[in-house]
């Protein structure tokens, strides 16, 4: 992400890395249009992924993730090997403030609903640290005004 935000534009507004999907609230700067920057992202970010994944000797479910990827690559024509994302996004356009504020609030609390965290801003693998505390998280926050 942080890759996409210093070269293709990618304003990261919030996220949430949880351990089977992601959330973001982002936008781009022109010329780059967020489908681009996506897409760039996935197929970067799979590819690493995998190659981790095979790399790594040591991982006890390094087989079975492996044949998951596989399985489901061989539904998609468009994969050559492996699926490791979702062939679809879910965008939702956040038109309102409402819409956003209610977005953003979902996102944040997708730790504590999991049970991994008692509070937003006690996860690290999300913005929540940027907007619920005075702290800075992993990745550069821009803030919507």
């Amino acid at each position: 992400m942080k890759f996409c935000q210093v070269n293709k534009g990618l304003q990261i507004h919030a996220w949430c890395l949880m351990s089977n999907h992601i959330h973001l609230i982002v936008s781009t700067k022109e010329p780059n249009t967020l489908s681009d920057v996506l897409r760039d992202f996935k197929k970067f970010t799979s590819t690493n992924i995998v190659k981790a994944i095979e790399n790594n000797r040591r991982e006890s479910r390094r087989n079975w993730m492996l044949w998951i990827f596989k399985k489901a690559g061989e539904k998609n024509k468009r994969n050559f090997i492996y699926q490791f994302w979702q062939q679809e996004n879910h965008p939702i356009e956040c038109s309102t403030i409402e819409i956003l504020e209610s977005k953003m609030k979902y996102l944040h609390e997708n730790p504590v609903r999991a049970g991994l965290v008692r509070n937003e801003s006690d996860y690290v693998y999300s913005s929540g640290i940027d907007y619920y505390s005075r702290e800075k998280g992993l990745i550069k926050i821009d803030f919507l005004n």
